[in-house]
């Protein structure tokens, strides 16, 4: 296409997202061209799925003005913080909606003031993002947007998932309630008509989904973080524990400059070591973690996580032994 042509189509665009209908003439005349050749530029526009429309009332064209997100007046700051949190998606491997997110960034950096975009680009050659270690992730988008879409409509959707927990693989239906990433995977949360409560599935182990035609009722709203409560992590188990842990000073800054719960507290010893507590809701999810600082913490209570905790040892030592 002609740089010329591409600024007329540009400039027609522009037109039509303004605040008034234009008649066929009107838009000749701005443009500068004949009517048939503002039908043609009208084509191109309709080919490449814009969403204009004639008012027979008014007698003239204009853009659906609830297609495009209104203009965006954003910072360098600002834009750079856009264009840096979608940058993983170019791994091989991306995450759900943030492969949507990068082609997000992409349009608005090319809507960016041109010394702003020379600012960006300069800042983000300097600069990378490395997410940790996450779950498989291909083909979820398709079962993402479905499950948005069935809590969006309350409707019920049965899935196959393959359960490590039950060790097989269930047919079940479910409302879903909410979609949550944690850490490193996705997960939808919400009540399985097979167990008779709410369970959390993770999107990966979800072989196949069909949106259902029949709807769910929920009675109240779900709310994340009423429902999670003060489970370490993911999964609340229905009883509270005050867990007290000591760290050595080897890998005491290293607890101590993380958020782990909300409920936790931290006191400093002399010899550089410092005593983590908090009070969490079950105790399988928190013994995973700490295991994994080895010899280097030591469980003061409850005794049943220090009995937990030694009876992993004990394997241990029988397979290293």
């Amino acid at each position: 296409m002609k740089i010329t042509r591409l600024q007329r189509v540009l400039r027609l665009l522009t037109l039509l997202q303004s605040d008034r209908y234009y008649r066929p003439q009107e838009l000749a005349d701005e443009l500068g061209v004949s009517r048939r050749t503002l039908f043609r530029d009208l084509d191109m526009l309709y080919k490449a799925g814009i969403p204009y429309y004639f008012d027979e009332e008014e007698g003239g064209y204009r853009v659906d003005r609830h297609c495009f997100l209104p203009p965006l007046n954003l910072t360098l700051s600002e834009a750079l913080a856009l264009m840096l949190a979608a940058q993983p998606a170019g791994e091989k491997e991306s995450l759900p909606l943030l492969q949507q997110a990068r082609s997000a960034a992409v349009k608005i950096e090319s809507m960016l003031p041109v010394h702003i975009q020379q600012q960006c680009g300069s800042v983000m050659k300097g600069t990378s993002i490395r997410l940790a270690a996450k779950a498989r992730h291909l083909q979820l988008d398709e079962t993402l947007v479905l499950l948005q879409e069935a809590l969006r409509q309350r409707r019920r959707v049965r899935i196959i998932y393959i359960s490590f927990f039950e060790k097989q693989q269930l047919a079940l239906t479910l409302h879903p309630y909410h979609l949550h990433f944690a850490q490193r995977a996705w997960y939808v949360i919400g009540y399985s008509e097979m167990h008779k409560e709410i369970r959390t599935f993770k999107l990966g182990r979800i072989k196949t989904a069909k949106m259902l035609k029949s709807r769910y009722l929920l009675e109240r709203p779900f709310r994340i973080d009423e429902y999670l409560g003060d489970a370490w992590s993911m999964i609340p188990e229905g009883k509270l524990y005050k867990v007290k842990l000591h760290f050595a000073p080897q890998v005491a800054g290293n607890v101590a400059e993380v958020i782990w719960h909300r409920k936790q507290k931290l006191t400093w010893h002399d010899d550089g070591s410092v005593t983590f507590e908090a009070e969490v809701d079950g105790l399988g999810e928190i013994t995973w973690w700490l295991l994994g600082y080895g010899d280097q913490v030591e469980v003061v209570g409850p005794a049943e996580l220090r009995r937990r905790v030694k009876k992993i040892a004990q394997k241990m030592i029988k397979i290293y032994g």
